[in-house]
């Protein structure tokens, strides 16, 4: 899947490319709109935009869990070793586990934390707009299918400023939503 974002400048224009999209057989599931005006939106149909996609939460957990336990299960080996000053047998897994376990669940947690309040690229880049009055969709489509996409709503709307996260801003910035 590839994520389009779609910068609207307005409610109406918004409702128009949602119906659109609908009708290009795209779900409720793939669309999501993010703006300061939402109630609006949600009145029409339109689906909101949650912190899951605005935000980095997903990449953080999975950053939280990848980091949290192997760190859990070294600090399992260090406790054991100053608690027993040997290694093996059963008490030594059990520490390493338990460790890694705890580990990975104090990743997730703090790096949850830290990752609801990373903006998504787009997010960030069109802030002012977005305060403006504009909407940003977030569109997940299949990646056969961007080019038709992309050129439907942009012959139909071309007004709306079409983008996609590019492979500078994956490496420059940590925030990509899902």
């Amino acid at each position: 899947m590839q994520r389009l974002y779609f910068l609207s400048p307005d409610l109406e224009t918004t409702v128009n490319i949602a119906d659109e999209l609908d009708e290009l057989r795209l779900t409720r599931d793939e669309v999501h709109v993010t703006g300061k005006d939402m109630t609006h939106l949600t009145e029409r149909g339109v689906n909101n935009a949650t912190l899951r996609q605005t935000s980095d939460v997903v990449n953080a957990t999975g950053r939280g869990l990848k980091f949290g336990i192997p760190l859990g299960c070294l600090l399992g080996v260090v406790v054991h070793w100053f608690l027993s000053g040997q290694y093996g047998g059963l008490e030594f897994w059990a520490h390493v586990l338990g460790m890694g376990l705890f580990g990975g669940l104090f990743g997730v947690w703090t790096s949850t934390m830290i990752g609801v309040s990373v903006h998504d690229a787009k997010v960030d880049k069109y802030e002012n707009e977005l305060e403006d009055g504009a909407f940003l969709m977030m569109v997940d489509v299949p990646e056969d299918r961007e080019r038709e996409i992309y050129e439907v709503i942009h012959r139909h709307h071309p007004e709306v400023i079409i983008d996609k996260v590019t492979p500078e801003e994956r490496l420059h910035h940590q925030g990509v939503g899902h």
